[in-house]
């Protein structure tokens, strides 16, 4: 019976199912230098699947018989995928499932934003409301019929720009490595260069992948481009952004106002500056997380798994070089 190592985020359904013709071994929280079951069980695998595991060449040298990794996420910067190439080592990852829910989380999190939603809770909550019509003070700002920057506009940059277009008559301009004729057509879109998407828009939503060219893309100087009634929205990855940067330019009144899911030390620290901004909105990295897509991720992941294990091409190999007609 071959053997699997599961880890963080593996839906226990699936992990059930699993159980049925393979050998799964779960572990939470892995930190391999510290675990040597993790490790000697690890010499036995063909696969492995699970949320952020950091696959390098210290963890695959473990792992002489590893044929593929399964990621139960889009993003796949926790794996060294030249380390897994050199070895023929599969991975994959899921694509398309959480498009709709982060982009409902993203534009969520944009319109608390604008319109000060929790900072309004807490005052009610408080007992601070004392008459019924509140001053101006407390007002936000529209968010129909203003312009949106989306920077990347991949699959969820799409569903973002859908329920931009559709839903609040909003203008819409994006910016990404190449134009986009379907984007323009379907949506109306504008493509910027991103100095005149910053200067241009009302709010600029960054939703690209974390790679070497988009590490630390937005920093003081793009602050500086855009408008200080500007609301920034970060649904990437917290090192897309120089976090002291955006810091200064929210307590500078350079941008408005920012909405965030995503930081650079995750979980965010406590004394950070951002936790004790009335202009910002936080939430924990939670865009793709919940019930339905979770569990519809770890369904995706396996059949990768599954694929990967019984020499059959993954769906979603975030490598198509991983794979040649002639098979594994």
């Amino acid at each position: 019976m071959k053997k699997i190592i599961a880890y963080n985020r593996v839906e226990k359904p699936v992990l059930d199912t699993l159980n049925k013709k393979y050998d799964v071994r779960f572990f939470k929280d892995i930190d391999p230098a510290t675990d040597p079951e993790f490790l000697k069980q690890l010499g036995e695998a063909e696969g492995i699947i699970g949320l952020d595991l950091p696959v390098d060449e210290n963890l695959l040298n473990h792992a002489p018989n590893l044929k593929i990794v399964s990621n139960v996420s889009v993003g796949y910067n926790n794996l060294d995928v030249e380390a897994l190439k050199k070895r023929n080592i599969m991975a994959t990852n899921t694509p398309d499932v959480l498009n709709d829910t982060v982009a409902d989380s993203i534009f969520g999190i944009l319109i608390a934003t604008a319109r000060r939603i929790p900072e309004l809770d807490q005052y009610v909550k408080n007992g601070e409301w004392d008459e019924a019509a509140v001053g101006n003070n407390l007002f936000g700002i529209d968010v129909h019929h203003k312009t949106l920057g989306i920077i990347g506009m991949g699959r969820i940059g799409r569903a973002i720009a859908k329920r931009a277009h559709f839903g609040f008559d909003m203008n819409i301009l994006y910016h990404s490595r190449n134009q986009k004729p379907d984007v323009e057509t379907t949506f109306q879109a504008g493509y910027r260069t991103l100095d005149d998407l910053l200067a241009e828009s009302d709010f600029v939503l960054l939703i690209t992948p974390l790679t070497p060219e988009t590490e630390g893309l937005i920093g003081k100087r793009e602050f500086g481009q855009m408008k200080n009634t500007a609301i920034f929205v970060n649904g990437s990855r917290g090192k897309t952004v120089v976090e002291q940067d955006m810091i200064n330019a929210l307590q500078n009144g350079e941008i408005a106002g920012a909405g965030l899911d995503v930081y650079t030390n995750e979980p965010i620290e406590k004394d950070n500056p951002l936790l004790t901004m009335k202009n910002t909105v936080t939430t924990p990295h939670i865009g793709s997380s919940t019930h339905e897509t979770e569990l519809k991720m770890s369904e995706v992941a396996a059949k990768n798994l599954v694929a990967g294990l019984n020499d059959r091409k993954p769906p979603n190999l975030i490598d198509a070089s991983m794979w040649t007609d002639e098979g594994k």
